[in-house]
Order: C-alpha cells, then sequence, then structure tokens
C-alpha cells in the first residue's frame, strides 16, 4: 500500500512502513490513516513476520500537526492515541527506526512500537510544554517506564530535546544503529524474529523506582517555584506521578483530561500563538518565497563598543568571518578584549571549549580603515545615533563597498530613506535593529526602505534565522515598531508620574503585570540622555521648543540613571538595585507645583490599564500604516525586545483577550480627561475592528 505521505514496501519477510510528508512528517489525519492501513496490510500477510516503522533522514516524526489544532482533522480517527495502540497491539514486532526529530507525537508514536532503534545524533524530546501543553498521547505514561521517572521528567518539564545516544542501554533504544539506519533496522527486526523475542509493549512495563515519589515532591516544589504564570509543568509532574499510583489506563485518562484542559487556558493561547507568529513574521506578502538570495561570507561592523562588539559576536557564533572597524587603536583593542572576555567567560561555564574561543576569535580581522571592507558582503555600522555621524559613515562605504554588497544601519530611530539617499546605491540599504545585548537578545528588526531591493530583504531574512534571531520587517518611521510604541508607553508612564504616581508604585504594578522591568527601572537601566536626546531632536526637528517632562529635570540635574549613581532612583557604589530616592520625589513634587497638578492616589490596575493600552493604541496605528505586516509581528517585537510576559503573548494578543471594545471604551474615557494628549484618542483600526466585533489577530 502506497499514498502520498505513507509507502509500505518489502524487504524480504519485514514490511518496512516509510513516512514522508515534508518537512517533519507531521502527524496530520493523512498520514495516521496511510500508517494505520499500512500496518493493517502488514499484518494481514502472512508472509511479513516483521514490521520496521521509519520516516525520512530528517524527521522520523517532528509530532501533531500543529494546523489541526481545533480543526475537525484533529480528532478524525484513526487519532494518535488510536494509532499509538494499533502499534503496540500488533501481533507482529514492530521496530521503530529513527533519524533526525522524533519529537512530541512522533515520540509518542515512537513508543508504541515494541522496539526502537536509532541513529546516535537522532532528537528525542517531548517539548508540548513550550506550547503550554502536556504530551497528550501517552508520553507522560510511556516515557518514565522507559528511562525512570526522574529523567523523563526533567525531558518533558525543560521541552528540550537530546540525542539518542544518551538513551543506549535503556528500554527506550534497544540499539544505536551505525552506518544505513534501515539496513540496521531490517537487521534488528529479524534478529528479534529469529530469537522469539517476547513483544515488549511499554503499557506492560514496572517502574520499579523506590525513590520516584521523593523525587517527584522535590519536583513539585521546585517546578512550581520556576513557573508561576505557566500551569503546564507543574500539570506534567502531576501527570508523571500517576505511573506510580493509577493504573495505565487511568494514568493515560487522567494525562488527556490535562492536555484538553490546558489546550483551553490563556497560556497556552498566548505560547501557541508565539509560536505560529514567528513562522508567520518570516513570510510577506510581496516577497516571493523563492527570491534569489545574495551570498553572505564576509561581515563588516564599524563600532567596537557595547552595540558594534555584540552584533560581531552574532556572526563569529554562526562561523562567520567580521571586519571589525573603529577609529582609534584603543577603542578596537578595548572592543576584541570585551568579545574575548564573553567567550572566556562562556566557558568557565562549560558552553564553549577553548578551541572554540580560538575559532571565533581568529574570525575577527580589525581595522582601523575603511578599506577593509572592499571584499565585505554586508557591512553594519553601530556608530552614534546622528545623522551627520550616519551621513559620513555611509558616504564612505559607498566609495569602498563592492557592487552588491549590503549597506545596514542599526539605528533604533533614525530614518532609513535619509540615510540611504547618501549613498549611489538606496537599492542595497536598510535598517538591521539589534537589541542590547546584541549578542544575548533574540529580536533583530529589519527596517525595510522605500528604495530597498526585495533580495536585500529576503537576504537579511535568511541571515538573522542563521544568526537564531528572531526578525520582524518594519516599515520606516521615528523609532519603528518597538521605540515608536516605546515612547507611547513611557509618555503614559511620565503621565501616571504626573498625576500623582511615583516610580516604584508605576514600577512595581507592571511588573506584577509580567513586565520583565518597569518603565522606570528600564529607563535608569538604558541611560535617560538617550531619551532626552531624542526629545531634542525631535523638537528641533520640528522647530519648536522643548516642553520639559520630569525625566529632562533629571537629566539636567546630571541624574542619567545608573551610570551616573541616580536617575529615577539611586543606586549604591557595586549595586544595580534601585532604591527610592527622595530626590526625586522633591524633583516630581517640584513638577507637579509649576504645572498646578494637585496629586491624586493611582491605583496598580490603573498603571496597567494606561501603559498597556498606550501599547496597543500605538500598536493599531502602526498596523494600520503598514509599518507592521500583521499584530503578531507587533507582538513578538513586544515579547523578545522589550519583556512583555511571555504568558500574555504580546500587547495586541492581550487586547484581543480583554476585548476590544473594553479597550476603545477606556481608551475614550482617558481621552476626555481635561488636558488629555491627542494621541488617546482610539485608533481609527482598533475603533473599526471593536465596533465589528473583530481581533487584532
Amino acid at each position: 500500500m502506497n499514498t502520498a505521505c505513507v509507502t509500505c514496501q518489502f524487504d524480504g519477510d519485514t514490511a518496512v512502513i516509510t513516512m514522508n510528508k515534508p518537512p517533519v512528517n507531521g502527524l496530520g489525519f493523512e498520514l495516521r490513516d496511510g500508517i494505520a492501513r499500512a500496518l493493517d496490510q502488514a499484518n494481514a500477510d502472512a508472509a511479513v513476520k516483521a514490521i520496521v516503522l521509519t520516516g525520512t533522514a530528517k524527521a522520523f516524526s517532528g509530532g501533531a500537526d500543529v494546523t489541526e489544532f481545533g480543526k475537525p482533522n484533529q480528532l478524525r480517527e484513526p487519532n494518535l492515541r488510536v494509532l499509538i495502540a494499533l502499534l503496540e497491539n500488533s501481533p507482529k514486532p514492530v521496530v521503530a527506526a529513527i533519524a533526525g526529530v522524533c519529537l512530541g507525537g512522533g515520540l509518542e508514536l515512537a513508543m508504541g512500537a515494541h522496539f526502537r532503534v536509532a541513529l546516535a545524533d537522532a532528537s528525542l524530546g517531548l517539548p508540548e510544554v513550550k506550547l503550554g501543553l502536556l504530551p497528550g498521547a501517552g508520553g507522560t505514561q510511556r516515557l518514565p517506564r522507559l528511562i525512570g521517572v526522574e529523567a523523563a521528567l526533567n525531558i518533558i518539564v525543560s521541552g528540550n530535546p537530546v540525542a539518542a545516544l544518551r538513551f543506549k542501554g535503556t528500554p527506550l533504544i534497544d540499539a544505536i544503529i551505525d552506518g544505513d539506519l534501515l539496513t540496521g533496522a531490517v537487521a534488528f527486526a529479524r534478529q528479534v524474529v529469529a530469537e522469539g523475542r517476547p513483544l515488549r509493549r511499554v503499557r506492560d512495563l514496572q517502574l520499579g523506582d523506590p525513590q520516584a515519589e521523593a523525587f517527584l515532591q522535590f519536583a513539585r516544589k521546585t517546578v512550581a517555584a520556576s513557573s508561576p504564570n505557566f500551569p503546564a509543568p507543574l500539570k506534567c509532574v502531576e501527570a508523571i506521578a500517576h505511573v506510580i499510583s493509577k493504573p495505565f489506563d487511568e494514568g493515560l485518562r487522567l494525562e488527556r483530561e490535562a492536555f484538553v484542559a490546558l489546550m483551553g487556558s490563556p497560556e497556552s493561547r498566548a505560547l501557541r500563538y508565539v509560536f505560529a507568529a514567528e513562522r508567520a513574521a518570516a513570510k510577506l506578502p510581496d516577497l516571493p518565497a523563492d527570491t534569489r538570495l545574495r551570498t553572505i561570507a564576509k561581515v563588516g561592523v564599524i563600532g567596537a563598543g557595547t552595540m558594534g562588539g555584540g552584533i560581531t559576536m552574532n556572526f563569529l557564533n554562526a562561523g562567520l568571518s567580521v571586519t571589525l572597524l573603529e577609529t582609534k587603536q584603543e577603542a578596537l583593542d578595548k572592543g576584541l578584549a570585551t568579545i574575548r572576555r564573553n567567550y572566556e567567560n562562556s566557558m568557565k561555564k562549560g558552553k564553549l571549549t577553548p578551541a572554540q574561543v580560538e575559532q571565533r576569535m581568529a574570525l575577527v580581522t580589525p581595522t582601523l580603515d575603511f578599506g577593509g571592507f572592499a571584499d565585505a558582503d554586508l557591512v553594519i555600522e553601530a556608530v552614534f545615533e546622528n545623522m551627520a555621524v550616519k551621513q559620513q559613515v555611509f558616504e564612505a562605504l559607498d566609495a569602498v563597498c563592492k557592487p552588491g554588497a549590503i549597506l545596514a544601519s542599526n539605528t533604533s530611530y533614525l530614518d532609513i530613506d535619509r540615510i540611504a539617499a547618501f549613498t549611489r546605491r538606496p537599492a542595497d540599504v536598510l535598517g538591521l535593529h539589534f537589541f542590547s545585548p546584541a549578542n544575548v537578545m533574540r529580536l533583530l528588526e529589519v527596517v525595510r526602505g522605500a528604495a530597498t531591493a526585495p533580495a536585500v530583504l529576503a537576504t537579511c531574512m535568511a541571515l538573522a534565522r542563521q544568526i537564531k534571531k528572531v526578525a520582524v520587517v518594519s516599515g520606516v518611521c521615528d523609532g519603528f515598531i518597538g521605540n515608536r510604541m516605546l515612547a507611547r508607553y513611557g509618555a503614559a508612564a511620565s503621565g501616571l508620574i504626573n498625576a500623582g504616581a511615583l516610580p516604584q508604585q508605576v514600577d512595581a504594578a507592571l511588573q506584577q503585570f509580567g513586565m520583565a522591568m518597569g518603565p522606570f527601572r528600564m529607563g535608569d537601566l538604558a541611560g535617560l540622555d538617550i531619551g532626552w536626546a531624542t526629545r531634542q531632536r525631535k523638537a528641533a526637528e520640528a522647530g519648536v521648543a522643548m516642553n520639559p517632562v520630569v525625566a529632562d529635570k533629571l537629566c539636567e540635574a546630571g541624574r542619567f540613571g545608573q551610570k551616573t549613581g541616580a536617575g529615577w532612583y539611586r543606586y549604591e557604589a557595586g549595586n544595580r538595585s534601585p532604591l527610592p530616592d527622595p530626590v526625586t520625589e522633591t524633583l516630581i513634587a517640584q513638577y507637579r507645583s509649576e504645572k498646578g497638578i494637585t496629586p491624586r492616589a493611582i491605583g496598580a490596575a490603573e498603571v496597567v490599564e494606561r501603559c498597556i493600552y498606550a501599547l496597543v493604541n500605538e500598536g493599531a496605528r502602526i498596523l494600520a500604516e503598514g509599518i507592521a505586516a500583521r499584530a503578531s509581528d507587533i507582538d513578538l517585537v513586544y515579547l523578545n525586545g522589550y519583556g512583555f510576559p511571555l504568558h500574555r503573548g504580546g500587547p495586541m494578543l492581550y487586547a484581543d483577550t480583554v476585548g476590544l471594545p473594553n479597550v476603545v471604551r477606556s481608551l475614550h474615557a482617558i481621552a476626555a480627561e481635561p488636558g488629555a494628549d491627542a494621541s488617546w484618542q482610539p485608533a481609527p483600526l482598533l475603533v473599526k475592528l471593536a465596533e465589528a466585533g473583530q481581533t487584532f489577530n
């Protein structure tokens, strides 16, 4: 029997069932049905003595087909649990032959076989917890029976894959195959038949681990403390506990009940949304999938400071050579020393070997001369955020770089179209906005200029994946997606200070909501002088006088944040903990007095509402203007670059969750307050969606 994605062929007395549904043999209905039919065919053939189930070189199976979640095909028979039972109850020995990824439902399927063989580097895991779920087809009940409670719990609760070689000698992997997998699997199957081995059903195995209950008690406390916003990890622990206390079928039933309950949780919805959003972000409606990419083998980076050094490390980690330019030898030496120190710190933690440190450092070519970029395929500048400085840099690059080289700016705010106009090749120019520390933060805003060529955009999106970044395309506007929204968020927080709140109250409310850091702590960490300079620039560009805010008063007093020992908070030497400062409170009180503001009491709920809805409102404008292609792109920016809580899925999904009519109602109320800024008026797109009963997603 052969179908589009399953074949059943015969190697003498062994039936070989092969799954081949690109890219990763997702266990959708078509594949499940094909395997069941092939299994029936093999069991009905008297000449067949054993059955081998295998996939492709890249994937045994990557697990459930997530595109079926919530759709009729997800429940069509045979479902995955039924299919596993068919394998388990086969009267002929079934051997799962594993190469590539064997994850989630794929591993659950393999555990339904009587025996398993694998290549040493096959990747095994149950990553459902990363989608806010637990294994739903017996994974929590079978894996502990094969490798013990502690090892199984570590795999299931972390969701991280493990190489098959690690399980050599356990009942999970009966043999590691050297050489051709299929040849080895067929030989193993024939050996099983020749030796008359009994068919080993995992469900019938006894645990036999006297320390299991004690370990589970420890795990409950540890997991609850480490995952306070996500129910799935603790549910995984409880499901595994059923292996000790319940018969197999009851444990299977309770696992399924927990899976269904988690599927309906807002946390799982958020994680599944983010999973889909990361894949959608790489697809642009007007960028053909077959766009020809440019070759990127040599990269240039201008600036060896904190940002330039971090950017450089991304490419070194991916094995790409980097020419690193500074204007002075002292600065260049300092930058190289910092890169080396970062790698040596990783080495001390066991993440790199000494040889790997030297390999990475050998990929850096330091230079003081723009001529060093003559053969670069991509050059990224990370210099001072000033348009005149950018002009000097891009005019110099235009003069020395080869035709077809991509020229990128790491600017956080400035107009990419103006920067591109400094060259004779605007089609080769775009923004690559890394977030600090650039070697750690996952987000990369890819800023598409009006003239940016499709090949340039497609190449940089592919390169982002190579250096393990979450890339989101932004159009050109002041601050792009993230910092444009941050300005509104900061203004909302500043307005709360004016009205009566203190920085520590605002920060505490937003951190309780789930933000990694409140806006005032974040301002002190980044440096208040950055925002001060931006406000001065905008006022100058608009030809108007600055209207000072409290943050400007702090800057005028030399309080720039952690780097000066005082900003919104004060900081003691050698300690980054923010301490409330009476000086700040005095400056705030003086500002209120000058503006004739009588302070009022402000609660945590109001803080969250104003700050988060300000993000949502500006996000709606960004979406309507086409600066972002989709709402989920905006959410990815805030999740990966600005510390928005993952369990809430991003500001736009959060707005969908609380209901857009409720957001609009609150914004109208704020906008109606005396002296309210015009930006509080609900964005037209937000109003339109709310009135139509629709959502951003």
